[in-house]
């Protein structure tokens, strides 16, 4: 599902594996076939920030963002998620759901984007450090969630991209303004809704 950040066309990376626990690869490289770039793998999340080149520290990761107090019944249902399977996208802040919504949703797994910096790698959460993007491939997330801090044009159209067709976006900003192809069904209590048409 992953993809180089860069600006050319969306191919598999290519991955080498250093340590791992389980499933989960804690260390490693991710290389683009298309560019040559190499991001690291780093305490579990992939650090898609910086030269590209795979070497040096991480970046810091963002500190938690207030946010609104959306709990994880209430996303649940807006999602309109039924059966397991598939991936749903965590966009900042938004990440701190991931556990709440798992325990809810079973069989799915969750991406966080720029996720908080107490925010942990788990089985049912992969992590991606990208300022730019979302790095992955368009049109493969059931659904998506943006933190009230990433609820801009771009990261709402990155959000866009990479859902489904009839899929469902959360957007913790109920003033968010939504690109089109985005048919809005519901605003209040901090939260925009809306189905990609």
């Amino acid at each position: 599902m992953l993809r180089c950040p860069e600006t050319h066309e969306e191919a598999f990376l290519v991955m080498s594996t250093g340590e791992m626990v389980g499933r989960m690869v804690r260390s490693g490289i991710l290389g683009c076939p298309v560019c040559r770039r190499e991001y690291p793998i780093l305490k579990g999340v992939v650090e898609f920030r910086g030269t590209g080149k795979g070497e040096g520290a991480p970046p810091s990761r963002p500190s938690p963002f207030p946010g609104s107090s959306t709990d994880a019944q209430t996303l649940q249902a807006l999602l309109d998620l039924s059966g397991p399977g598939g991936y749903v996208v965590l966009v900042g802040s938004a990440a701190r759901h991931a556990v709440g919504l798992a325990g809810l949703m079973g069989g799915i797994h969750f991406v966080g984007i720029d996720a908080p910096a107490e925010v942990e790698e788990l089985p049912i959460l992969s992590l991606l450090a990208c300022e730019t993007v979302i790095p992955l491939r368009r049109a493969m997330a059931r659904a998506v969630v943006v933190g009230p801090e990433r609820a801009s044009p771009p990261w709402i159209g990155e959000a866009m991209r990479v859902l489904l067709r009839g899929r469902r976006l959360v957007i913790e900003d109920e003033d968010a303004s939504a690109p089109a192809g985005l048919k809005q069904l519901a605003v209040g209590q901090g939260l925009w809704v809306g189905e990609r048409g």
